[in-house]
């Protein structure tokens, strides 16, 4: 399912940039507009998806000519919201992988009772997170 919200887009003095939603309860910020723009999906994205769990009804889109930022450095735009894509970002459903280890680590591992999925998924979000 695919979505247009529009938001607005503050820029910061730090370089950054803050974003609100005109049609939601729901701010975010980026290092930068691209990063915001990315930001501001994935949290309109989580947003509706919450709602619709929730068997909320989405607002409509307000239209971004009729809707003005409170600063005058900031501006509107509309955020295009991919559900499909970003839903598979934050998916937990489990993926079966095949892997080869040393025969001697098994048996350590199965003697000490290890869950071999945990302890990779944890060695994994280590990883990607250094």
């Amino acid at each position: 399912m695919k979505y247009v919200y529009p938001a607005f887009f503050y820029p910061e003095p730090d370089g950054r940039f803050s974003v609100e939603f005109a049609d939601f309860e729901l701010a975010t910020f980026g290092d930068d507009l691209a990063d915001a723009m990315y930001m501001a999906a994935d949290a309109a994205a989580g947003r509706i998806l919450s709602m619709l769990a929730d068997g909320e009804e989405l607002p409509a889109p307000s239209e971004a000519k009729n809707i003005i930022p409170d600063d005058p450095d900031g501006f509107v735009s509309m955020v295009f919201i991919d559900l499909d894509t970003l839903k598979s970002n934050h998916d937990e459903k489990p993926v079966k992988k095949t892997l080869t280890i040393p025969s001697w680590l098994n048996q350590a591992a199965e003697r000490k009772n290890i869950n071999f999925s945990a302890t990779l998924k944890e060695a994994l979000v280590e990883k990607i997170q250094a």
